[in-house]
């Protein structure tokens, strides 16, 4: 075996403090097997001593450490990247020896870790270009480009002139500060991402501006960067060269924008409607990506944004950004960018403190600076722009906020020697400071839900019977249009009872950064070349002609992620002055009582916008199909019969009141037969109600009794049982059936159903109903009022 010689530094002065460590080759790679060392451990030395076994043992140790500092910190409301860096900082020698480390300080242990975790760093700025619509920048509003431009500009320019000012002699303009200078006043659109994802505000009103302004400023940031990098060209080699680089980076974007992106676009329009890029494609454009570190440092980009540069031109959404984001996202975010992130940590050393430069804390005080000065430009602009203060604040906060990208960037310019370790340990600190600080910040400032505390009633009791019902129906897949049209055939709008319909068609983020929200009646060309909604606005078209002067209808299309999704339902509830939310049950049956299909994401959302919407809210449970496969009509269908059967289950309470409310404005046609049936407890056990709550039910029966024809049944139960058994012989009458939420409201009428409830959200009466034991073919409507909410 032989061995090689080579120079490994690892104090601070990198010419005073070097040493000898041997390499050998060939290296040790993958061990013989425990066992193996178990009996022969004197002839094939340790298992640590192989670059496999010790990089899977780093590995297990780097995700038990991340776990555990953040099962902890998480309680304070610090981010997933801080536990990493931690986690890092506890495998780095400041704490264990450099003997007991588990980085052992040798070039085999950190080269194999470090091209892991660089692979990751690599693939994460891919498919954050690859997520970024550059078409939104022109979309962007004239707030968002102040915000983007402005504190990137004003804070490097405050950066220079006080690093000019503690160090005279220095050249501002040379490699090491200039690009310093644009890393610490740059803005990077994946971290403020990350942070607003991370407090679930990304398509709140705030997160879509920080967006729109991270987006400006991460491309503003850009451009500083290679500008720096061209400067120092200048400096050293002359214009020529500057102009040569100029060129050939240029010659790189045009290759990029008229070559590649042309091409997949090609691919894109070879792949079926809604049909999934083909492997072949797929592979292409990795291979592209795995070679674009070579591309770069021959067109002479700065490698650190080719990877960037590339992922912007691949064209993001559905289906090969998309594609591309769910097939390597999973991995890069949850295996590389973890180790990445841990092996930034494992470089810091809280010695070269003890030894750090005067130009190291002149450095660390221009940090400083840039951050208070970003901040300032940040809060003012807002403020001008008359936006509320603690909202300009959080604003303020997240554009400021520093993660992943700038400890990236550091970590290559110390790897690089453009800095020093002391620089290094001096902006780790400051990384670690402001990206605790800004979410803890950011959530105590902004809270998207108050904003949904109304004080005025928007409810069916509230609206005026001869006024148009404002409500939003939400789609998720093709089946729900169906459903919401023959719900609201049933409700046979008259002209003297208008419905004014807002259809909301939710479709989840995949493949983009940036959540959309598309009013199609509002615009001559949609913000994106992607067109989401076409069929279900073919659909309610011919439904609003259907119902000429009874019925307006108004298409909106939100893109979001699924746990975000209520924001956009409640946002456009608050908007249009909405009484009413139409809401698909996750859960669809066939005849025979099996499950056609099945969405938690869905249930989840609709819980979300049971908690938060500032209107009352219907379920929808679709009646079940005759044959498995067939596109057989809903009974609601008006070709099934000449009249609607439609029947309200009573028991007392708001909800109940809501769904009679409902009721009354659907039996207005003379087609509708109403039958309200109200179950009562035997031996008047009615003490679960309050003696106001019964004074408003009686006083709402008593109204519709006397407002509309209508079948009135009394049935006294005594316990859930028998209310079950009442129910089971009675609902095959019936074509739609309402019935109150009454969310965690007991009564003699439902006692020991409760245990038994499967689905919370609807209730225990709309779960009984929606169960397999009741056969039938009707469809089911949960009504929810709008709940009354403190401040």
């Amino acid at each position: 075996m032989t061995y090689n010689s080579s120079s490994y530094t690892t104090g601070m002065d990198r010419t005073a403090r070097s040493e000898e460590v041997c390499l050998k080759f060939p290296p040790k790679v993958t061990s013989p097997g425990l066992t193996a060392l178990l009996v022969q451990k004197d002839k094939l030395g340790k298992l640590m001593d192989y670059s496999g076994p010790r990089l899977h043992f780093q590995m297990v140790v780097i995700f038990v450490l991340t776990q555990i500092i953040h099962s902890l910190l998480k309680l304070l409301g610090l981010p997933l990247f801080i536990s990493q860096l931690l986690a890092g900082i506890l495998m780095s020698p400041v704490i264990f020896s450099d003997e007991h480390s588990l980085v052992t300080i040798s070039e085999d242990s950190v080269a194999v870790l470090g091209s892991v975790g660089a692979l990751g760093f690599m693939f994460f700025m891919f498919l954050s270009g690859v997520k970024m619509d550059l078409r939104l920048t022109w979309k962007s509003g004239k707030l968002a480009i102040a915000i983007g431009l402005f504190p990137v500009l004003v804070s490097l320019i405050f950066w220079l002139m006080t690093v000019k000012t503690l160090h005279p002699g220095g050249n501002v303009f040379s490699n090491k500060i200039f690009h310093l200078a644009v890393t610490y006043s740059g803005t990077s659109f994946p971290v403020i991402h990350s942070l607003l994802s991370e407090l679930k505000i990304l398509n709140s009103e705030l997160g879509r501006l920080g967006l729109s302004a991270a987006l400006i400023g991460d491309m503003v940031t850009l451009v500083l960067t290679m500008f720096s990098v061209w400067v120092n060209t200048g400096i050293q080699k002359g214009s020529k060269d500057v102009l040569f680089d100029v060129g050939m980076a240029m010659l790189y974007v045009c290759i990029l924008v008229f070559v590649l992106r042309p091409g997949m676009k090609w691919m894109v329009k070879r792949t079926p409607e809604a049909g999934q890029i083909k492997d072949t494609c797929f592979y292409i454009i990795i291979l592209a990506f795995m070679i674009s570190p070579r591309f770069t440092a021959l067109f002479r980009v700065y490698f650190f944004y080719g990877p960037f540069i590339f992922g912007l031109a691949v064209p993001d959404g559905p289906p090969l950004g998309s594609a591309l984001v769910e097939k390597l996202d999973p991995v890069v975010s949850g295996l590389l960018m973890p180790i990445f992130a841990t092996t930034c940590g494992m470089r810091f050393d809280l010695s070269y403190f003890k030894y750090s430069t005067k130009y190291a804390y002149h450095q660390a005080v221009g940090a400083v600076v840039t951050l208070i000065i970003k901040f300032g430009v940040s809060l003012l602009l807002p403020l001008l722009w008359k936006m509320p203060t603690r909202d300009s604040f959080a604003l303020a906060f997240i554009m400021i906020s520093k993660g992943i990208v700038e400890m990236g960037s550091y970590s290559i310019m110390n790897d690089s020697r453009i800095i020093s370790e002391d620089i290094f340990a001096h902006l780790t600190i400051v990384i670690i400071i402001v990206a605790s600080v800004v979410p803890i910040a950011v959530k105590k400032l902004y809270d998207p839900s108050k904003k949904y505390l109304c004080f005025q009633k928007r409810t069916v009791m509230n609206s005026r019977f001869n006024q148009e019902l404002r409500m939003i129906g939400c789609v998720h897949v093709p089946g729900n249009v169906n459903s919401i049209i023959n719900l609201l055939n049933a409700s046979c709008p008259t002209r003297e009872c208008p419905i004014a319909l807002d259809v909301l068609h939710l479709v989840k983020l995949s493949g983009q950064a940036t959540p959309l929200f598309i009013a199609h009646h509002n615009q001559q060309k949609a913000s994106s070349n992607k067109s989401y909604s076409d069929n279900v606005v073919v659909a309610f078209k011919q439904f609003e002609r259907d119902n000429l002067g009874a019925v307006s209808v108004n298409f909106f299309t939100a893109v979001s992620p699924w746990n975000l999704m209520y924001e956009d339902t409640c946002n456009l509830a608050m908007d249009r002055l909405t009484s009413f939310i139409i809401l698909p049950f996750h859960r669809r049956w066939y005849s025979d009582g099996s499950i056609e299909s099945e969405d938690q994401t869905l249930r989840s959302l609709n819980f979300d916008i049971l908690e938060r919407a500032p209107c009352s809210v219907g379920i929808l449970v679709e009646g079940r199909r005759n044959i498995k496969g067939s596109n057989s009509k809903d009974t609601l269908s008006p070709s099934n019969s000449s009249s609607y059967a439609i029947a309200v289950i009573f028991l007392g309470g708001e909800d109940d009141r809501e769904a009679l409310a409902l009721a009354k404005r659907f039996s207005q046609d003379e087609s509708v037969s109403l039958t309200v049936i109200h179950l009562k407890a035997v031996d008047s056990l009615e003490f679960f109600l309050s003696e106001d709550e019964r004074m408003l039910d009686k006083e709402m029966l008593k109204d519709i009794k006397a407002s509309v024809p209508l079948t009135y049944v009394e049935e006294h139960v005594k316990d859930g049982p028998e209310t079950s058994t009442f129910l089971r012989s009675i609902v095959k009458d019936y074509q739609l059936i309402l019935v109150g939420r009454r969310y965690r409201s007991e009564d003699a009428i439902t006692l020991g159903l409760e245990e038994w409830c499967e689905f919370r959200e609807i209730g225990i009466i709309g779960d009984l109903l929606s169960s397999s034991d009741f056969f039938g073919n009707f469809s089911l409507l949960i009504v929810q009022q709008q709940r009354k909410r403190n401040g």
